[in-house]
């Protein structure tokens, strides 16, 4: 049986997928152990290969955006608009177990390699497609990058301040979670008896429904979601404060935390105010206790708050940059970032977010070459040396 640190040890991927919310979610199939093939166009490849904030690694087709989420992985190339190359994909989906694609809905239909198609050749196939807004209803042909859905979900409309909204969130938020979506869905499906799956996965759908509380106070509550900057808009004081060097963020969201902080800070006065009387109060009047609260925050340094509240159970912390984040103590003692040889580099990555049985998932190879794995792949499948020549010559491989 395979370990828990690799539980799909023995499934095979295919993954059609470019750029990064399916890469993204092959990437965590390979980190639980699934082998995954990355099928890519002659030549050019996945458009990841060109993006990034290396220009000499886009030239050599080895983007840092692609480098990000596609380590662990084989790559092979081939043409899905050629015959020969439809046909080679049946093949490969005869020995697959998953198949993974984010093209714009209908597209592999048109190329004849849809999943009518392929359940002919494999009826146990789980066939995951990721897309802006679903295979179905009006908005289905339309292009849908991240930024296009951070729009149209109604994430940007909450994100920033009201006089500043609406606001991109500063990551790939749709299409990071639309990936971690269809890791889950084809998880779930494998553990299905007998196996075989349509996955239809909505970007869009996929980060409505990461925005619980917000979408259940409209639906339920009938609040219409607003932008709030750094507040906690269901509790006070919780959001950020400024001290005398840097921001901190602390959530005294429970009357008892409320209370310590407001003792520590040595302002017993706003306990005895009624304008903080209660969570109602202190949600009513949040800005004005801000003030308060930040009078006396200001006149010591980030450290020693999140240092003094942490210990009397204040939930405190600090405002990271990235940089921050990464060196932190915390993240190194934990190993979540590991490094992989690349040629004459160490290659630095983020692996998995689980840890099991105390083992973290971290990719085992590094990010491939296009078309590294062409002669392995496609030897497997019964092609011979002087077939994989010709084929590669046509440009179907």
């Amino acid at each position: 049986m395979p370990k828990v640190t690799s539980p799909l040890t023995g499934v095979r991927v295919l993954d059609l997928t470019n750029v990064l919310a399916g890469p993204y979610c092959c990437y965590h199939l390979g980190l639980l152990g699934a082998e995954v093939i990355k099928v890519e166009r002659p030549g050019t490849g996945d458009l990841a290969r060109v993006l990034g904030s290396d220009p000499d690694r886009n030239a050599a087709g080895m983007g840092i955006s692609f480098l990000a989420q596609n380590a662990g992985k084989k790559s092979i190339t081939l043409d899905l608009k050629a015959e020969k190359g439809k046909a080679l994909l049946k093949r490969l989906v005869r020995q697959a177990d998953v198949l993974v694609e984010n093209f714009r809905p209908g597209v592999m239909d048109r190329l004849g390699v849809g999943y009518e198609a392929l359940k002919n050749e494999n009826p146990n196939l789980i066939y995951g497609a990721i897309s802006g807004f679903g295979q179905t209803g009006p908005r289905r042909d339309d292009p849908a990058y991240d930024q296009i859905v951070q729009g149209m979900s109604g994430v940007m409309s909450i994100t920033g301040a009201p006089d500043t909204a609406p606001y991109r969130v500063g990551y790939p938020l749709a299409d990071t979670v639309g990936g971690l979506t269809a890791a889950f869905a084809i998880a779930s499906a494998l553990n299905a008896r007998p196996r075989g799956a349509f996955l239809d996965v909505s970007m869009t759908e996929a980060v409505i429904s990461t925005m619980g509380w917000v979408v259940s106070n409209y639906l339920i509550g009938g609040a219409t979601p607003a932008a709030h900057g750094n507040e906690n808009t269901t509790s006070a004081p919780s959001g950020t404060f400024q001290t005398a060097d840097k921001p901190i963020n602390i959530a005294a969201n429970r009357d008892e935390q409320w209370q310590a902080l407001t003792r520590h800070l040595s302002r017993d006065d706003l306990l005895e105010n009624p304008d903080y009387a209660t969570r109602e109060d202190r949600k009513r009047n949040r800005h004005a206790l801000r003030e308060e609260l930040e009078r006396t925050l200001r006149t010591r340094p980030a450290s020693d708050w999140v240092r003094e509240l942490n210990a009397l159970s204040v939930p405190t912390g600090p405002v990271f940059s990235v940089p921050d984040a990464l060196a932190d103590t915390q993240l190194a003692s934990r190993g979540l970032i590991g490094s992989l040889p690349m040629g004459d580099e160490e290659l630095k990555l983020v692996g998995s977010p689980i840890v099991a049985d105390g083992t973290r998932p971290m990719p085992r190879s590094a990010p491939p070459e296009l078309g590294a794995d062409n002669k392995t792949i496609w030897s497997e499948i019964g092609l011979s040396e002087p077939e994989i020549v010709a084929l590669s010559k046509e440009g179907v491989i």
